[in-house]
Parts: C-alpha cells; sequence; structure tokens
C-alpha cells in the first residue's frame, strides 16, 4: 500500500496512530510559528523604526530602501530552497527542518543586538542586510519540508486540513509579532521604543528557537521518504531532474502563489503598519492601536485558512481556490477605503476582509502543491515553486506600493496592482487540473508524473 490510507497505514506498512499524526501537526505548527514570527518581526520594525535607525541619511528615500530590504531575502529563497529541496530529498525532511530553524533563530537574534547607523554608521545596514539575507534562506528551505511532513503523514482524505496546519504558522507568527511588538510600544513607548524597545522582540527568539527545536526532534520522519530511502529510489539530482522535466508546471505553480503572497505582504511585509502610523502622512494613527488590529485580522486569518484547509477537503482544492480569489479581490478592493478613513475599527475591518480571501488561498496550498509533484523530486518541487512565487509576489510587495504612494499621493494604484496579481493568481490555478486524493507514495510515480496542467498529457 503506498500513501497513507484513511486507516492509517502509512507506506511501509506501520500504523500512524492519531497521536503520531497530533504531534506531526504540533510539531509543524510550532516550528513554522517560531519561522514566521521571526521573519515577520524584522518586517514590522522597518514599517515602524528601521528607516529611521539604520537608513535616515538616505533622506527620503529612506523608507523605500527600508522596505526593500525586506524583499531582498527573497531573492535568496531560491537558494534556500535548492539547499533544501536537495538536502530534502536526499537526507529527509526532518534534518532540514531543524537546521532551517536554527538558522532562522539565530539570524533574528543578532538583528536584535545590532548597532544602528548612528554607532557604526554603513557598517550597520550592511550587517542588517546579511543578517536579512540569511533569514531569506532559512525562510526559503522551511515551508516545503514543513507542509510535506503534515501532507505525508495525513490520510488520503484529510490532506487538506493536515496541510492547513504548517500554513496557520505564518497567521499565528503575525499575530505573535504583532502582539508582542504592540506589547513593546505599550512597556517602552515614544522615543524608547526607538532606542530600545523594539530589540526585546527579536531576542525573545532565543528562547522560541529552543521549544521549536526541542517539538521537532520528537517528530518522525515522513512515511513517504521512509520508504525512499529504504527502497533506495532517492533522486540522485532532483533539481536537475524538476527543471527538466517539470518547469513548466513550476512556473505555474509560483504564480499560484505570488497571487496571494502580494496582497498578503501588505501587513506581513509591514507595509499597512508603516502607512497606518506615519506621523507625516494622511492617518497618523497611534502605533500600539494599529499594531493590536494587525494582530486581530491574524485571527481571522488563521480561522480561514483552517476552514478553507476543511472544504479543500470535500470540494476539491481547485474549486476552494475560485472561490477564494473571488473573495481576495473583494478585500483588495475595500482594504484602502477602510483604512483611509483613519478609523481603527474601520482598518481592523478592511484588513479582517482582506484576510478571508487570503485564507482561502492558502489553506489549501501545502496539499495543491504535494499533490503536484512526483515523490522522488517533491520537496524540491514544492519549495522552489514556493520560493520563485513569493519573489514575483511579496518580495517587493511594500516597496512598490511605498513608490507608488510617493509617485502618485494616493492607494488607488496600489489597489489595481494588487487586483492584478489575484486575477494572476486565478489564471494560474484555472491551468491546473484537481489531483485531490492522488497517492503520494513511490509505488504511484508513474501517476504522479502525469501532467497536471491543462492541454500537457505528460510532463
Amino acid at each position: 500500500m503506498s500513501g497513507q490510507s484513511q486507516a492509517g497505514f502509512t507506506p511501509t506498512g506501520t500504523i500512524a496512530t492519531a497521536a503520531d499524526r497530533r504531534r506531526v501537526v504540533f510539531a509543524t505548527v510550532v516550528g513554522t510559528t517560531v519561522e514566521w514570527y521571526d521573519f515577520f518581526i524584522y518586517a514590522t520594525a522597518v514599517g515602524l523604526v528601521f528607516g529611521q535607525l539604520f537608513f535616515e541619511p538616505l533622506g527620503a528615500n529612506s523608507a523605500i530602501i527600508a522596505f526593500a530590504t525586506v524583499g531582498v531575502s527573497f531573492l535568496f529563497r531560491p537558494l534556500g530552497a535548492f539547499l533544501a529541496g536537495h538536502f530534502g530529498d536526499k537526507l529527509g525532511r526532518k534534518t532540514v527542518l531543524m537546521w532551517t530553524l536554527i538558522l532562522m533563530g539565530a539570524a533574528t537574534a543578532l538583528i536584535g543586538i545590532l548597532p544602528t547607523y548612528d554607532a557604526i554608521g554603513i557598517t550597520a545596514p550592511i550587517l542588517l542586510v546579511l543578517l536579512r539575507i540569511i533569514q531569506g534562506i532559512s525562510a526559503g528551505g522551511e515551508w516545503g519540508g514543513a507542509v510535506l511532513m503534515a501532507v505525508e503523514h495525513a490520510p488520503r482524505t484529510k490532506r487538506g486540513i493536515f496541510g492547513a496546519s504548517p500554513q496557520i504558522g505564518v497567521p499565528l507568527g503575525l499575530l505573535l509579532a504583532s502582539g508582542v511588538m504592540a506589547l513593546m510600544t505599550a512597556i517602552a513607548p515614544g522615543d524608547q521604543f526607538a532606542i530600545w524597545g523594539w530589540r526585546i522582540p527579536f531576542l525573545l527568539s532565543v528562547v522560541l528557537i529552543l521549544v521549536g527545536y526541542y517539538v521537532r526532534r520528537k517528530v518522525e520522519e515522513s512515511p513517504v521518504f521512509t520508504e525512499l530511502a529504504e527502497r533506495k529510489e532517492k533522486a540522485t539530482m532532483p533539481i536537475v531532474q524538476l527543471f527538466r522535466k517539470h518547469l513548466l508546471l513550476v512556473i505555474i505553480a509560483a504564480f499560484v502563489f505570488a497571487g496571494n503572497n502580494a496582497v498578503g505582504y501588505m501587513t506581513t511585509g509591514g507595509y499597512i503598519q508603516g502607512y497606518a502610523t506615519n506621523p507625516e502622512g494622511p492617518i497618523g494613527l497611534d502605533r500600539g492601536a494599529v499594531l493590536w488590529a494587525v494582530a486581530g485580522s491574524a485571527v481571522t486569518w488563521l480561522l480561514t485558512t483552517l476552514l478553507a484547509g476543511w472544504i479543500s477537503d470535500r470540494i476539491g482544492r481547485r474549486t476552494t481556490y475560485i472561490i477564494g480569489w473571488a473573495m481576495q479581490l473583494v478585500g483588495v478592493f475595500t482594504l484602502f477605503p477602510l483604512v483611509n478613513t483613519g478609523e481603527i475599527g474601520l482598518l481592523f475591518a478592511g484588513l479582517a476582509i482582506l484576510t478571508i480571501g487570503l485564507g482561502f488561498t492558502y489553506g489549501p496550498q501545502a496539499a495543491l502543491y504535494a499533490e503536484l509533484f512526483p515523490a522522488s523530486i517533491r520537496f524540491s518541487g514544492v519549495s522552489i515553486s514556493y520560493a520563485i512565487g513569493a519573489i514575483a509576489g511579496g518580495a517587493f510587495a511594500p516597496t512598490i506600493a511605498t513608490a507608488i504612494v510617493q509617485a502618485t499621493g494616493s492607494t488607488q494604484a496600489v489597489t489595481w496592482y494588487l487586483a492584478g496579481m489575484t486575477v494572476l493568481g486565478l489564471i494560474a490555478t484555472l491551468l491546473l487540473r484537481d489531483r485531490s486524493g492522488i497517492p503520494l507514495g513511490p509505488d504511484h510515480e508513474e501517476e504522479q508524473s502525469v501532467s497536471p496542467i491543462y492541454g500537457v498529457a505528460r510532463a
């Protein structure tokens, strides 16, 4: 028997108990939450203080350059994805996940003790960018391993909800990052936040990484990889095979994610936080209030992500995505009209509406991606598609939005940019067949190699 059956058997014939699966779900949620907390506190700090602390000599362009450092890390996600994909398909999902967690935590903690421009001059932003690059490499390798651990342990009929478990690490990480930052604005108000308050959330990463590392050590390796290893069927050069046989699929899958990611990075990339709290901008809301509103919207994102994963097990990944794109488009067109009222309650409403669509275009992603690629190159396929999608989508979305508003004095063009990315994601989704429930084990590589792209017979 290949793949995991509904009865709970792994490919190697051992029984995957409910306790085993709970342990996997818990470990993927904790691990990805810690990773994305680390990633998002940087983006939040960029929106609040990094422009003045590290890039102030650049004057009017300091905000754009600061947001660009958020995007720079995305350029290195493919490197992390290449490395993680190669070693994940050769050495295992678990080994890679341990290293990505350590790498991210170390970089985040070092940012917390980094001197500012006033202390060491140009060395400060250089070191900041280098540490952000390390975060990008780690993030590029994290996602593929986490989703495959969840999906490859799941029963065939529950891959959507199991795959949503690492996905909720994103809104949980945003909730945690925004909550801790909001708390620090109260503990260290005014100038104290810029002097030392922003550092505490970065230093807290050390504790979170220790917790995540402990939890992940307790998880068994993915059953699909275990069977590949026992059969000695691991791909020798998985990335070469991926690009030789599945390049078009990688590109289409990347655009599916790009449509979600560009819109999501309005908050996860720190743009709304910076736009709404800028004292020289049109709104000038209280920093703490905005952070709490973002934290609240992370809860709605979390709930809709789980709901979408569950629904995708019933109506299919493709149909769930199509519904999600329609809802995301509604959220895009209501976001800035509500934010621009300057009312904190309406700002929260705009973010909450947006996150409904974001959840429905994010919850099914893990299962969708896992079902697209053959077992022997699956880690490489999902990781690299995700990394390319992140560059095309969220990498420079906050930078683009900042530049648009500076050039036009209005957020209207930003709305159309986000709408265009949403439509692009919809088109990519329509190009793919639904493969919900396809066997994931190595016995079914022949079936998995049939192209999921409409109009293409084989990879």
